[in-house]
């Protein structure tokens, strides 16, 4: 399905993307990114915070990690002043690209039983499956945040993969 150099361009693709993000809600004060737009997690600030939350669960089921003490519910109060968010985002980024460089494709080729919380569920799943939707899953919510600056009047950079810095 996926290879480990699908999983590294992502992971790259996610450190780029939330930098870029992060930059233009620099630009927004406080209220400004908490404020609540009617999207899924509400506000710009909360929509952030959830998306660290999902990549601190999912990578805890694929690492070492520790898995956030709090539930889906409250993931959008998990990083609630911004400068902390800041701080612990960028190093998190680095984290899932270490990840990524060490995948081995049979790591990938096995399946992952884990319990969903917030499905009250326990799954199997392929784990090229789970990471392809980790990554669609930073994209989808990142695409809200984007939207949420730009009605804002941030200028986040663009969101297009094939133009990402690194790739030259």
């Amino acid at each position: 399905m996926i290879t480990p150099e699908f999983a590294r361009t992502m992971a790259r693709y996610n450190a780029w993307q939330n930098r870029s993000l992060i930059a233009a809600a620099d630009t927004l004060d406080n209220t400004l990114r908490k404020q609540d737009r009617g999207a899924f997690f509400g506000s710009i600030h909360g929509t952030f915070s959830h998306l660290f939350w999902a990549d601190l669960v999912w990578m805890s089921r694929f690492s070492d990690v520790a898995r956030p003490t709090i539930g889906i519910a409250e993931s959008p109060n998990l990083m609630p002043d911004w400068d902390a968010f800041k701080a612990a985002r960028v190093p998190f980024d680095e984290r899932i690209i270490a990840w990524a460089d060490a995948l081995a494709p049979e790591w990938l080729a096995d399946d992952m039983t884990w319990r969903s919380s917030a499905a009250n569920k326990t799954f199997t799943r392929p784990r090229a499956l789970l990471v392809s939707h980790f990554f669609n899953h930073q994209t989808h919510h990142r695409g809200q945040i984007h939207a949420m600056l730009t009605a804002a009047g941030a200028k986040p950079e663009p969101t297009d993969l094939m133009i990402a810095p690194w790739l030259g």
